[in-house]
């Protein structure tokens, strides 16, 4: 047996002030006092409950403050300042310790014996089981991302006793372990849970959307859909440092200027995900953390039900299309990296990488000639309101789009309607979109992607030879000799497929001011634990 046990290098908080304010809804954030921290967002909060079918990401960061997982990831320096999740380093949250197996299909934990959930029962084995057996059962993104690492069925789980829980796998996974600290395996208060099911609704998807039942650091003390979300500390976590704030107030401000001049005038603390434009601008003025996020790629996709995508030549037309540089100026401020302008030949496992492609008008018109669309055609554009960096390139490409003969009306779409519309319902001709892979893999970001019928391949992609190379890749270790040469062959396919056409990787941006602590995270959420007043 390899035993893993670790500890979590977190940072030193000062101790929150002893006053108790009631809640408030308009007051600045600096009349609050320090046991308060104030959060701006552009984004909406449509769920309680990450299980549940349409939640969208902004919603993860409930999952992230309100319940814990077995284990998470650890914290390491940020070159260009501030912190970051360790991606390479597993550490404890609900479990104390747990071991593998030498075949590497068993992994055993043992749950901190002091694990309590809000209501003040104990955590236990078969909450963890229940929440894993709803995770693997509940379908869509939760049960596919659970699979990601090999965790597919309830009978894989098993509640030896009150503190040891084992997951088997069906072959061994470098993904396995990983899989467990992204925000999907929460462990839920099984006995609530089962309260509040009925035999229509076994997992309890409607209690749990507005009323969480967790163990985490924080509960929600109220939510009002389209305007906040209030996270109020809980005082008995065991799953690490008792955070350094006694309540957080998530405002959601769809107006970028707004949230900016609340940023400056430090009538709030922290000013999540703000606008490149911003984040540039602001750099001089406040503290701004702008990290490039791993494994993510802001991209046009093509949606191959719509017969004029299914059609190569016009595929490569629009790669060539592309105002590549204007939009990273455009949407980006340059804050993150192109991924035009690369070589045709591809000689690393590098994701994201730079694609054979760059803007070149009269290469497209060549394409859309010899294409069955000599004339063009029509198509909606479709972008989400809540995502900045969408409007401006979508103005770009409709302009460059309409020289080669493709008419590109600008389709906008509430964030709340987004994900239904985009990655569940999938119905969009052509559209943007922004995906960054948990586990940072290029067979995981693949898996998501590129394999037929996953939430994330929103352009309804399916390759048979893509489809093989990512189950063949997943759960290999990428030392193996295979695991290189399969990976270049899914970049040369996709590539050539354009299904996504990369635009840049992306950079988060967040500006504080009178807080500090913040740690990035690929799941592009706040977790607000680790924060204190400064």
């Amino acid at each position: 047996m390899t035993d893993h046990t670790t500890r979590r290098n977190f940072l030193k908080m000062g101790a929150a002030g002893a006053s108790v304010l009631p809640f408030l809804r308009a007051m600045p954030a600096a009349a609050q006092g320090s046991d308060t921290l104030v959060v701006v967002n552009g984004q909406t909060v449509n769920s309680l409950d990450l299980h549940r079918t349409g939640t969208n990401r902004a919603s993860y960061q409930v999952s992230v403050n309100c319940y814990d997982r077995l284990v998470s990831f650890g914290t390491k320096d940020v070159p260009s300042g501030g912190l970051s999740y360790d991606y390479e380093t597993i550490v404890p949250e609900l479990a104390e310790s747990w071991s593998t197996s030498d075949d590497g299909l068993t992994i055993t934990f043992k749950i901190k014996p002091a694990a309590t959930f809000w209501d003040g029962s104990k955590v236990t084995a078969d909450d963890v089981k229940w929440s894993f057996d709803r995770a693997v059962s509940v379908g869509g993104f939760p049960t596919v991302q659970m699979k990601a690492g090999g965790l597919e069925r309830p009978d894989q789980f098993t509640a030896v006793d009150a503190e040891t829980f084992t997951v088997t796998l069906d072959r061994p996974s470098k993904l396995a372990l990983p899989d467990l600290a992204v925000p999907v395996p929460f462990i839920i208060n099984s006995a609530v849970a089962k309260a509040n099911a009925t035999t229509d609704d076994p997992w309890a998807m409607e209690y749990l959307h507005t009323t969480p039942a967790g163990s985490g650091a924080y509960k929600v003390l109220r939510w009002t859909p389209g305007e906040q979300l209030v996270y109020e500390r809980n005082d008995d976590w065991a799953g690490g440092p008792m955070p350094a704030i006694k309540r957080v107030v998530v405002r959601e401000v769809p107006s970028p200027a707004t949230r900016r001049a609340l940023i400056e005038r430090g009538d709030v603390q922290v000013s999540f995900d703000i606008p490149d434009k911003d984040a540039a601008e602001l750099a001089d003025k406040l503290t701004v953390y702008s990290t490039p996020v791993e494994n993510c790629i802001n991209c046009v996709c093509l949606n191959t039900n719509f017969e004029p995508f299914q059609d190569a030549n016009v595929r490569k037309a629009l790669a060539y299309a592309m105002p590549y540089e204007a939009i990273f100026e455009a949407s980006a401020y340059k804050r993150g990296a192109p991924l035009w302008g690369g070589e045709a030949e591809i000689t690393d496992t590098a994701w994201p990488r730079k694609t054979q492609y760059a803007t070149d008008l009269d290469m497209a018109r060549a394409y859309m000639a010899k294409s069955g669309f000599p004339d063009g055609f029509e198509v909606p554009l479709s972008i989400s309101t809540d995502l900045a960096w969408m409007e401006p390139a979508a103005l770009l490409i409709q302009e460059s789009l309409g020289k080669i003969g493709i008419t590109a009306e600008i389709d906008k779409i509430p964030g709340a309607n987004w994900r239904t519309a985009a990655l569940v319902e999938k119905r969009l001709d052509l559209h943007l979109d922004n995906f960054g892979g948990w586990l940072n893999t290029p067979d995981y970001y693949f898996f998501w992607a590129y394999q037929h019928g996953h939430l994330f391949n929103s352009s309804n992609y399916l390759n048979p030879e893509v489809e093989d190379l990512v189950n063949a890749t997943l759960h290999m270790q990428m030392d193996d000799p295979e695991y290189a040469p399969k990976i270049k062959r899914m970049f040369e396919i996709v590539l050539e497929d354009l299904p996504r056409i990369p635009l840049y990787q992306p950079a988060l941006n967040v500006a504080v001011n009178g807080a500090e602590g913040y740690e990035f995270w690929f799941h592009r959420q706040l977790d607000v634990r680790p924060l204190a007043a400064g």
